[in-house]
């Protein structure tokens, strides 16, 4: 039996049985006829295997294949095409990731933004309807723009071409350039990729391997296989480009080259790197597949760091930068009559091509994949647990905690430590509220863990941090409480005491990181203090934006504390996620703190807690206020004519159980949030404490407002009546100073 024709190139550094078990794989393929032909092409450093082989077309008439074979590239075209010229746009200033796609489809619903599109989390099913009929390009368009998502957006991954259309249209209405003109300009010239385009001419036509037939019967050559980019005239963004393995290459080494000549090295490293939400199991890149059902041409050598893409027709592209490497596969899968199928064969040419160029494995991912485990972000614990305990090996250990210091599993941290191999856990101290978080009184005692028998030292009674003596026997102190993103909130008092007595002992301080619960990215409220105490212990705003991790490095540079300060990260933190859309489990940071939408409104009706009542012994602290002289049905009125974003204010009467007006019947007010992004709670409560004290200048016991706002002189002009915006507006300035303070400390 004659061997198919075979065209390898080697560079003069191979040997040629190197690729004899990769050569293997392909020929065997070919000669079961599946596919009937194909071209790979392997490059590592300096090592280069182009292996052509079989038939490019059977019929009407048997074709060899050849090394310029042009291929309908499919879904390739998403990641050649599409991506690199939205990436371009948004290099350009003119496309922003975050942005909701109707910023440049108005017709578009609301919610979904380029990220969700390019990371196909959108929730689009897989494809445009095909009922009722349709044809056109603007039929097309205006199908994708109406079609409902079955979920809202960043919840699950579904791969979808309505993603990719929608993008080659933004690419088209931004540019004002169709998709192929814009990647022929700024993609394919630049990079010499003269076999690649959409609409190949017909001069083409000997070279291109065709398909199969389409719904009159008629072969399928040189002109686009997927149905829908066909009814819309060829040029779409999820399908259309035709391209050869040579080109394909260069684009590779455009890519591995750091975006040499088209795009800038952020920005791959941006698209190449994981950006669906940590609560996702799949994992995609901006076009990219990282690790997917998709990811099949990894094989199961290629490690992590590595991305690739793969098309219908049976095209694959997989990249490595660690070890500059890239493996294209282009074949004729389809033809003659649409039954093949390289599903398997992507796998093993992965597979094989690794070991050829001797490519060591990953010794695991870097995300959780164990059965037992779900899609989360990991908090400083969990990414500390996954090192073993490495940072930490042969120290004895004093840890700051609560009962917030947990894992994704809600394994205490404590239990973590004092079972860690060759860590000494000696040990504990409590913060407000107690090691458990069940005490909501002025002092704390020390006490005895329970559990473990260690001591537990307060740091909320007659001291606030550990003693010079507490310190002598630990060779590390370990932070790990949940903030909740506010300035008086004590846990960070805490933090940076014990910082300062870390450093004067000189003794390492190790912070586990966590989430801010509130989001990463709005800072609200003023951003200078009257005097620190413990709900004031650093010049921020009520509303930070921090995590505990970025507060501490911030402290410590600018209090010039010089502390070991080592902070081991979250990871899989973008900082737009509130807490309920990490996947973490919630566990109450403090007994009145009971729920994300509590912690929302915090930071301005924590404001009123000393002044009225503000839900405290009752279901629902934080997100109900009054008082016994309150109209409930006026003060509602009121607050609702104010035209708050993101709140909206219900009449009711209740009776608190505890704190302020204990046992007295108060009218007052519901706070539901309508809109988590549109919320501004800061200037809620200033809002709602000067209604009040127009309303009820006797009774609002205004000056108290000062106790937590710690900043007397827009508290007078409250008093003198001033307008809330007006007060609000007044600390615009220092909250863009802070803005750029943070900057430098941030690491998410």
């Amino acid at each position: 039996m004659l061997r198919p024709l075979t065209f390898l190139l080697l560079c003069s550094f191979a040997h040629a049985d190197e690729f004899d078990p990769l050569r293997a794989v392909v020929s065997k393929a070919i000669a079961k006829g599946n596919p009937a032909g194909a071209v790979l092409w392997l490059e590592s450093g300096d090592k280069k295997l182009t292996l052509v082989e079989g038939q490019r077309a059977l019929v009407p008439a048997k074709e060899a294949m050849t090394e310029d074979t042009v291929f309908d590239a499919a879904s390739l075209t998403k990641v050649v095409a599409t991506l690199p010229s939205v990436l371009i746009l948004m290099e350009q200033g003119k496309i922003e990731l975050e942005a909701e796609a109707r910023r440049y489809i108005p017709e578009m619903r609301a919610g979904i933004t380029v990220r969700h599109l390019l990371t196909h989390t959108s929730g689009f099913r897989p494809g445009i309807p095909k009922e009722p009929e349709w044809s056109g390009y603007a039929a097309g368009i205006e199908r994708a723009i109406a079609t409902e998502p079955d979920g809202p957006p960043g919840r699950f991954f579904r791969y979808s071409d309505i993603n990719f259309i929608l993008l080659g249209e933004i690419v088209q209405r931004v540019s004002g350039m169709q998709l192929n003109e814009f990647a022929a300009q700024h993609v394919f010239q630049p990079l010499h990729m003269d076999s690649t385009r959409f609409l190949p001419p017909e001069e083409w036509q000997p070279r291109i391997a065709p398909t199969e037939k389409d719904d009159t019967g008629t072969m399928l050559r040189g002109v686009v296989h997927d149905p829908t980019s066909r009814k819309m005239g060829g040029v779409t963004g999820h399908a259309g480009l035709f391209t050869t393995a040579g080109d394909l290459a260069r684009y590779a080494h455009m890519i591995l080259a750091g975006g040499a000549g088209v795009l800038k090295p952020e920005t791959v490293k941006l698209m190449t790197a994981p950006q669906t939400p940590a609560t996702v199991f799949e994992r995609r890149g901006l076009g990219w597949d990282i690790d997917s059902t998709f990811s099949r041409p990894r094989g199961k050598i290629f490690p992590v760091g590595s991305f690739g893409h793969t098309g219908f027709t049976g095209t694959s592209l997989w990249l490595d930068p660690a070890s500059q490497t890239f493996v294209i596969f282009m074949s004729s899968r389809l033809h003659p009559d649409g039954k093949g199928s390289v599903r398997d064969l992507y796998e093993e040419i992965g597979t094989a091509a690794a070991k050829c160029v001797k490519i060591i494995p990953s010794t695991g991912p870097p995300w959780p994949r164990d059965e037992k485990e779900m899609p989360t972000v990991l908090n400083g614990i969990d990414v500390l647990t996954r090192r073993k305990f490495a940072d930490l090996k042969g120290l004895r250990i004093g840890l700051i905690t609560n009962q917030t210091g947990i894992d994704a599993r809600r394994h205490s941290t404590i239990d973590l430590l004092a079972k860690a191999p060759e860590v000494k856990l000696k040990k504990l101290f409590s913060p407000e509220h107690g090691i458990r978080g069940e005490l909501d009184q002025e002092k704390i005692s020390n006490s005895t863990d329970k559990k473990t028998g260690l001591p537990v030292l307060s740091l909320y009674g007659t001291q606030r941090a550990p003693t010079q003596e507490q310190l002598a026997d630990v060779d590390a102190l370990v932070f790990d409480i949940q903030d909740i993103g506010c300035r008086f909130y004590t846990y960070i008092g805490t933090m940076r005491l014990c910082m300062e007595s870390a450093a004067k002992a000189k003794k390492p301080f190790y912070v586990l990181d966590r989430v801010n619960p509130i989001g990463g990215l709005q800072v609200e409220g003023p951003a200078l203090i009257d005097a620190e105490k413990p709900t004031a212990t650093h010049a921020i705003p009520l509303r930070h934006g921090m995590t505990a991790g970025e507060l501490a490095a911030m402290m410590n540079a600018e209090r010039a504390m010089q502390c070991d300060l080592k902070v081991i990260p979250v990871e899989g933190w973008q900082r737009h996620l509130l807490f309920d859309q990490t996947g973490l489990p919630w566990i109450n940071p403090s007994p009145n703190m009971r729920s994300l939408n509590a912690a929302l409104l915090y930071p301005g009706i924590g404001l009123l807690e000393f002044s009225i009542t503000v839900g405290r012994g009752t279901d629902t602290p934080f997100e109900v206020l009054g008082a016994p002289y309150v109209d409930d049905l006026r003060l509602s009125y009121e607050l609702n004519k104010l035209g708050l974003p993101g709140v909206q204010f219900t009449p009711i009467r209740f009776t608190p159980a505890a704190s302020v007006f204990k046992g007295e019947p108060c009218g007052g007010v519901r706070m539901a949030i309508t809109d988590r992004t549109a919320l501004n709670a800061v200037d809620v409560g200033i809002a709602i404490a000067s209604t009040l004290q127009r309303l009820y200048p006797k009774e609002f016991k205004l000056a108290l407002v000062d106790t937590l706002l710690n900043r007397a002189a827009s508290v007078n002009e409250m008093r003198a009546g001033g307008s809330w915006k007006k007060i609000v507006a007044a600390w615009a300035t220092e909250s863009q100073a802070f803005e750029t303070r943070r900057e430098r400390f941030l690491k998410y």
